[in-house]
């Protein structure tokens, strides 16, 4: 398959068009912050029918610069921001440019190929997801303006990170906001099959093109570290596993047992293939069930384990999913916290943009209450080095991780 096929070019500073703030709605953006939304632009009946994704001179209703942004009449996020000065070319030598900088800090944050190499605007490349595996990246191409580049991004690719092979998993939620449509393809060497990946020195077996998001979850590298260096001698149980990143790095750690629970028969698959390639099956087992249901039975059943993680898939997607979510959030969390030992460790997270960290904390306060336990919190965290934060997008800091143990 080929890159997603590239709209005509979209950029050409000699005739960039202008769009405006309104009166008084340029200080945010002037202070450093990467958006400008909807309802602070003036939206005149030429800014209307810009094509989504174009490049734009963004300026302030006295046409004071603001930068070069790319543009989207649709989404409430209208504008973002790409560079402070309108002019500068959005080419394939811009997108080169800040892939080099992306590339080095990832190298000096790690020693193996393996990494998120993007965060959007946090890497100042916004609405791009990029993840490196070796050879291979898996990209989601967000926002119309970055979609409009693909091409141009696969180039800069192949000439500034050394890749091969792309996959751009264009299947999100958020490209419909953009009017995108949900595709999945390739450029490059075709990728067939899973790929292999080193996380903390133990191997995994990831699939790319139909596996989750971009077929690993690389924000949880140093939580999983912190986990398995829990985990000798010990009953681990994963939930939520997904392929496996938890349980088996505890079981590579030296657990005595580790039971991976998901309801994807195909992530429990590349799991066990996983165990084998790491030498942990004995000590690997893998269920698939619902997890609410699975913990329930665990109870009734008086099953219990020395560490239990619980690492579930966004409940709370909007504002409107807020108190279903959260309900949704304690509930997880007083089931999982029943199954472990006195003494034991709780591993709980939320990857919920929505939720924030105090609303995190009071929900599984509650959920200790509801069982009358206590314990003690011994780190609290979000996601690693290479999902950096954007000093003006708090949104950026989407995921919420408690590390306690219980008496």
């Amino acid at each position: 398959m080929a890159a997603p096929e590239p709209a005509p070019a979209i950029d050409g500073t000699a005739d960039r068009p202008a769009i405006r703030l309104a009166p008084g709605r340029h200080k945010r953006v002037r202070a450093g912050h990467p958006w400008a939304y909807s309802n602070e632009i003036a939206m005149t009946r030429e800014a209307k029918a810009l094509p989504p994704g174009s490049i734009v001179r963004l300026l302030d209703s006295a046409d004071g610069p603001l930068g070069a942004a790319m543009f989207n009449p649709r989404p409430l996020i209208s504008a973002r921001l790409l560079a402070s000065d309108p002019d500068t070319a959005i080419d394939r030598e811009f997108l080169s440019d800040r892939l080099a900088s992306a590339l080095a800090l990832r190298e000096r944050l790690f020693d193996a190929p393996y990494y998120r190499l993007a965060w959007s605007e946090a890497d100042g490349l916004p609405g791009l997801v990029l993840d490196r595996y070796g050879d291979t990246a898996a990209a989601q191409l967000n926002t119309a303006g970055m979609d409009r580049l693909a091409e141009e991004l696969a180039e800069a690719l192949y000439e500034t990170v050394g890749v091969r092979s792309i996959v751009f998993r264009n299947d999100t939620a958020a490209r419909a906001l953009e009017g995108l449509p949900s595709q999945t393809s390739q450029a490059g060497a075709p990728v067939e099959g899973p790929v292999e990946i080193v996380e903390n020195g133990v191997r995994f077996v990831v699939d790319l093109t139909a596996g989750q998001k971009t077929g690993w979850f690389y924000d949880h590298r140093e939580n999983r570290a912190r986990v398995a260096a829990l985990a000798r001698d010990l009953d681990v149980l994963d939930a939520y596993s997904y392929v496996g990143g938890f349980g088996i790095q505890a079981a590579a750690a030296g657990a005595r047992s580790a039971l991976c629970l998901d309801r994807s028969e195909p992530a429990l698959d590349l799991a066990a293939e996983s165990a084998k390639r790491n030498g942990v099956a004995g000590a690997c087992g893998f269920v698939r069930g619902d997890v609410f249901r699975t913990l329930e039975e665990f109870a009734r059943e008086g099953r219990r384990f020395d560490i239990v993680v619980c690492d579930p898939p966004a409940f709370v997607k909007s504002r409107k999913d807020m108190a279903s979510g959260l309900k949704g959030y304690r509930k997880l969390i007083r089931l999982a916290a029943g199954c472990v030992r006195a003494g034991g460790f709780l591993f709980a997270a939320s990857c919920s943009q929505q939720v924030d960290a105090g609303q995190f904390a009071e929900t599984l306060r509650g959920a200790l209450r509801g069982l009358r336990r206590a314990g003690r919190v011994l780190h609290r965290g979000g996601a690693g080095s290479d999902h950096p934060i954007h000093p003006y997008l708090p949104e950026s800091a989407y995921l919420k991780a408690v590390l306690l143990q219980l008496d």
